[in-house]
């Protein structure tokens, strides 16, 4: 798994690579030149790394906040880690992270009264276990599903994890979560159409126009 964010308020011009969740474990940092090193002091296992001056390296990187390496560009950060002593460990990760879910099965949570168990159809090979406690989830739904390796307009980044000591590989979306224009501020995920398949990237521009509709039939 590659996470890549570019520009953070305190960091500017650092990108920054996370290839693993932060455990709260004990780290140690090893800087080489303009790249840094962050590792479970314990297992020794690289949590990410930064990359200082990136633009000297990867000028046609812009913006601020998440960015999308293409397998080039992560192949010549392999090659900087190498020049600087480190292992070429990264990995293009190319797979959407934002995709369209069919709620296939519902079941209530064993030691909860509002969460609920949800499997999610999110393709045609692949069912994720997501515990979610939004009062509108239904079975047969489509819903936004932020996977495993996501990260949210906030910065938050989706990781395994359990919820009351029940699996949850990913997150069910609600319209502000996703940022998305005039979305209602109260809890509830976002329905999407049942016409589109699961397994779509999610399009946030479509999304901006459910939430628009929704709104207007509100009215």
């Amino acid at each position: 798994m590659l996470i890549a964010s570019l520009n953070p308020a305190a960091y500017a011009d650092t990108l920054i690579l996370i290839v693993a969740p932060d455990t709260k474990a004990p780290q140690v940092v090893q800087q080489q030149g303009y790249v840094v090193r962050i590792a479970d002091q314990k297992t020794g296992k690289t949590r990410g790394y930064n990359i200082f001056n990136v633009k000297h390296h990867l000028p046609e990187l812009t913006g601020s906040g998440q960015v999308f390496l293409n397998a080039q560009q992560v192949s010549q950060l392999n090659q900087l880690l190498i020049k600087n002593g480190f292992e070429a460990e990264l990995a293009p990760d190319l797979t959407p992270k934002f995709v369209i879910g069919a709620v296939k099965t519902l079941e209530k949570h064993p030691d909860s009264d509002h969460l609920h168990i949800a499997q999610v159809q999110v393709d045609n090979q692949q069912e994720l276990q997501i515990v979610c406690g939004a009062p509108n989830v239904a079975q047969d739904q489509k819903v936004v599903v932020a996977k495993v390796g996501a990260m949210m307009p906030n910065g938050q980044i989706i990781w395994p994890g359990k919820l009351r000591g029940v699996a949850s590989d990913g997150m069910l979306c609600a319209a502000r979560e996703l940022a998305l224009p005039n979305a209602p501020q109260k809890r509830g995920i976002l329905i999407m159409p049942a016409d589109i398949p699961a397994g779509t990237p999610f399009d946030f521009k479509k999304g901006s126009q459910v939430v628009a509709a929704q709104n207007a039939a509100q009215d």
